[in-house]
């Protein structure tokens, strides 16, 4: 199975991402790792991405879920995954792919990205990303995360999600 928490950048997706990750002995991929350097050149001058500048950089993310896949395991994925499309080509990479989403009011996440000067992400470009935002519709699996909640409830949250779905070999 596959995790992929998705959300609008400043969402905390990495945060619980990752600390899911690394208590469940999983492999993790941050998304924005994967961007050409022409992708991260354009947000960082507050330009949104194009569907041209996304369809690569999500057929490498879903070649990356395939090929733990392939070698028999589970993993987990802090992407943006904005769009229903979006999420059918990292489906495309496996069986099994769930999405946690990290939901919550625009002004929550503007003071979070206003809290982290160092990602190359702009506050101005939260805008284009919630009006391009498509909930999970409800014949995608996955659930929604408030992220007004503390970072530790998110986590428990997330990981008891996770585990379920995973069965007793990682409760």
């Amino acid at each position: 199975m596959h995790f992929v928490f998705m959300g609008v950048s400043g969402s905390g997706k990495t945060t619980v991402a990752q600390t899911v990750a690394e208590r469940l002995g999983l492999p993790f991929a941050e998304a924005d790792a994967f961007h050409p350097r022409a992708n991260i050149d354009k947000m960082s001058e507050g330009v949104p991405l194009t569907d041209d500048d996304r369809w690569p950089w999500l057929r490498e993310l879903a070649g990356w879920i395939a090929a733990h896949e392939a070698r028999g395991e589970h993993s987990v994925m802090a992407c943006s995954a904005l769009r229903r499309d979006y999420r059918d080509v990292l489906r495309g990479g496996a069986p099994g792919v769930y999405f946690l989403h990290m939901d919550g009011p625009e002004d929550v996440i503007l003071d979070r990205i206003a809290a982290r000067p160092d990602h190359f992400m702009p506050p101005a470009l939260l805008r284009s990303q919630l009006d391009t935002l498509e909930a999970l519709e409800p014949d995608e699996e996955g659930a929604v995360f408030d992220v007004r909640l503390d970072v530790d409830t998110l986590v428990e949250g997330a990981l008891g999600y996770v585990e379920q779905r995973l069965g007793s070999t990682y409760a």
